[in-house]
């Protein structure tokens, strides 16, 4: 199954992020991948609240239910999967930083609310969005179960291997990877690790916001990086996602069959 990874740029205009996405989805149709993979914040940036002057949580009311539809009609029009990441209304002070997975025939397959926020290298998303509620989610999509990984979630093996053990065997990693020293080392370092440990492919999609790096990648079961971009602001890979290597890297490499240590949720 082909499988893509689009990164851009998103501003504060929500319907002017959806036509974007409209059209990248259409040229990786047209490349014939079945499923394309957006960032994080695709819908409005993080800072949105800012530069608009309203609280997230507005704008999460404002936009997520189109932003949504959206996704849904630009799915059946282009007959491709669409998963891509925005703010959810959560009915209370702060929304939920959300992924959606949409199937070709326009079905909303899940919805994955963010667990782990990134409270790290003096940034506070706590602040801006509440913890997630709806555990890991892995959805189908061909011939694959997809995954769904949120930025800051790649950090955490156990919330990957928690997603392999629901029996994904493709990881889609929609992210905002901010730029800082050594940043772009632990993306990619995290995003082959995550795909060699768990012997399964890896599809991530960053941000190329100003403070964000891009370098999304497709990486295969051995942690072999198979397309990768840079810091272009808008561009796409597409990757031919080979189940057969799955079958043959999990042969050489056991590591689920082999672990001895089973950790649970906290």
């Amino acid at each position: 199954m082909k499988v893509a990874a689009a990164q851009f740029a998103p501003t504060a205009d929500a319907a002017g992020n959806l036509a974007v996405i409209e059209e990248m989805a259409r040229d990786a149709a047209a490349a014939g991948a079945e499923l394309v993979v957006f960032p994080e914040e695709s819908m409005v940036p993080s800072d949105a609240d800012e530069s608009e002057e309203v609280p997230l949580r507005e704008l999460a009311e404002r936009h997520w239910p189109a932003f949504l539809e959206g996704l849904a009609r630009i799915a059946t029009t282009h007959g491709i999967a669409v998963i891509a990441a925005g703010f959810e209304d959560s009915g209370e002070a702060l929304p939920y930083n959300t992924m959606a997975a949409v199937d070709a025939s326009g079905e909303v397959l899940g919805l994955y609310r963010k667990m782990h926020l990134y409270d790290a290298f003096d940034y506070k998303e706590s602040r801006k969005v509440q913890r997630g509620d709806t555990g890991p989610v892995v959805v189908r999509i061909g011939d694959f179960n997809v995954g769904l990984v949120n930025c800051y979630d790649v950090r955490f093996p156990e919330f990957t291997r928690s997603l392999v053990e629901m029996g994904a065997d493709l990881l889609a990693v929609s992210a905002a990877w901010v730029k800082g020293p050594l940043k772009e080392d632990h993306w990619a370092t995290l995003v082959r690790t995550r795909a060699i440990e768990n012997t399964c492919w890896v599809v991530a999609s960053s941000l190329t916001t100003p403070d964000c790096i891009g370098m999304s990648m497709a990486v295969d079961p051995l942690g072999v990086v198979r397309a990768a971009l840079g810091e272009e602001e808008r561009s796409m890979l597409v990757v031919d996602a080979d189940k057969d290597r799955i079958d043959r890297a999990r042969t050489v490499l056991p590591v689920l069959r082999n672990r001895r240590i089973i950790i649970g949720p906290r």
